[in-house]
């Protein structure tokens, strides 16, 4: 049945990420049947430990039953209607309990149906405020090298990854590219203090010659995830909060990836106890089960677009299946998990184990860096570990471990040359050390 279904896929669809033509020779294209927790299985018997959180969504694990639940009893009731003009009880739920457990100041909720969207939300919503106020000008964004903030137009170009942006620059608007706050390349006779503050002076630069026609600056806090697993100080997250206070320009935290307990706790933001203008959430908002994205903000910013009709001032951006009621019984379901569990305090055992799971890993001359932050571990290779020179990007060890990881059970989608681990929040000790022994032995085999 693998077999067959393989060739049926490849007959009629084009996959995400991906050169069709690897599937044929490079990459095997796997089927899956059905999953439960932190497993795949396939047509054959075989099953694989989702190491990924199936692209970083899943995190209560594949088939909760809670969740589940909570979908088919919304599912008799109401499956959609249309937000403009109408609203449903799960919307105005799930609002209230955002706005309860995200950094305080955000008081409103938009929403859309995948974390692209609610990235060009944020950023339409930003020059449209200033726009209100009297102050059109302001039409520029400030991205930090690296970064990375989806796929449609808007949200690519204000990413910086050549892998993923290159090919449509000339489709895309104009952005400033500040310094990254990245820890990689912090200076060893360097305190982190000290770096950050480097980083902060460097943004300000460019804040002194460009704040009047900037209308926001966009981040992913603490970590850069599809630049490489890249990771910052909450310090620097403090320090740009002021410099956007300073300089009256907004800051977009963009924590698509990070939130709902991916950094160690609830939200990245939290760390630096700041609080954002505009938050973007998605992934994890609905634990994996259903597309769903929501772009919070304050009273203030609602306020500027509170008007008579007739001044034409509205905000006038929607969705189709915005705010879809089905979508809004997995958030709640989920929120309430973490609600009544302890959700981060068992992750903090976790994410201890996890590093433990790969200690072997630090003296191994191609492991140019390991890093962390809670249930995120990124394993860095390359061809020296002094210089950090990474490798030949076609030499692709990262899918060599890719194929390698899959013959030991394990689902471990590489980003290049780095290997990371972001798995379910269920996963238990004896799969954590499955994970590590797999990244162990597909190192040492394949480098």
């Amino acid at each position: 049945m693998n077999q067959a279904l393989k060739k049926r896929s490849l007959e009629v669809l084009w996959n995400p990420c991906s050169q069709m033509q690897d599937y044929e020779n490079n990459i095997p294209l796997i089927p899956i049947k059905k999953a439960k927790g932190v497993w795949l299985h396939d047509f054959e018997g075989n099953k694989y430990l989702d190491a990924v959180s199936s692209w970083w969504v899943n995190i209560f694990g594949h088939c909760n039953n809670d969740i589940s639940n909570k979908i088919k009893e919304q599912l008799d009731n109401l499956e959609h209607v249309i937000l403009a003009g109408f609203t449903h009880e799960p919307i105005v739920k799930l609002s209230e309990e955002l706005i309860k457990i995200t950094p305080k100041n955000l008081d409103k909720c938009f929403y859309a149906d995948n974390g692209s969207s609610a990235i060009e939300v944020a950023l339409k919503m930003s020059y449209h405020y200033w726009l209100n106020i009297g102050k059109p000008n302001k039409n520029k964004f400030i991205t930090f090298s690296n970064s990375y903030h989806g796929e449609t137009l808007g949200a690519l170009a204000i990413s910086d990854v050549d892998l993923y942006k290159k090919t449509y620059r000339p489709l895309l608007m104009e952005v400033i590219t500040a310094p990254s706050p990245d820890l990689f390349f912090k200076p060893y006779d360097q305190s982190v203090e000290e770096y950050c503050e480097i980083k902060i002076s460097e943004l300000e630069e460019i804040l002194e010659k460009n704040h009047k026609q900037v209308s926001a600056i966009i981040i992913e806090p603490l970590v850069q995830c599809a630049g490489g697993m890249r990771m910052h100080d909450p310090y620097f997250l403090k320090l740009l909060r002021k410099a956007c206070d300073k300089y009256q320009v907004h800051l977009i935290a963009d924590e698509i990836a990070v939130g709902f307990g991916r950094t160690g706790t609830l939200f990245a933001c939290e760390q630096a106890n700041i609080s954002p203008d505009f938050m973007c959430l998605s992934k994890g908002l609905t634990g994996g089960y259903l597309p769903l994205s929501v772009c919070l903000t304050s009273n203030n910013i609602y306020n500027a677009f509170y008007d008579e009709y007739k001044n034409l001032t509205a905000f006038l951006h929607s969705h189709s299946y915005t705010g879809n009621p089905l979508a809004c019984a997995a958030a709640l379901a989920t929120i309430d998990i973490f609600n009544n569990k302890n959700i981060i305090e068992e992750n903090q055992i976790k994410s201890k184990l996890l590093s433990e799971s790969i200690k072997d890993l630090y003296d191994h001359k191609n492991v140019i860096d390991i890093r962390q932050k809670g249930m995120i571990l990124a394993i860095e290779l390359g061809e020296d570990k002094v210089s950090k020179t990474p490798f030949d990007w076609k030499k692709r060890y990262g899918i060599k471990i890719y194929n390698y990881a899959l013959t030991k059970n394990v689902l471990m989608r590489p980003l290049g040359n780095i290997i990371y681990f972001m798995p379910p929040y269920i996963i238990n000790e004896e799969e954590i050390k499955l994970l590590g022994n797999t990244a162990i032995e597909a190192i040492h085999a394949c480098i």
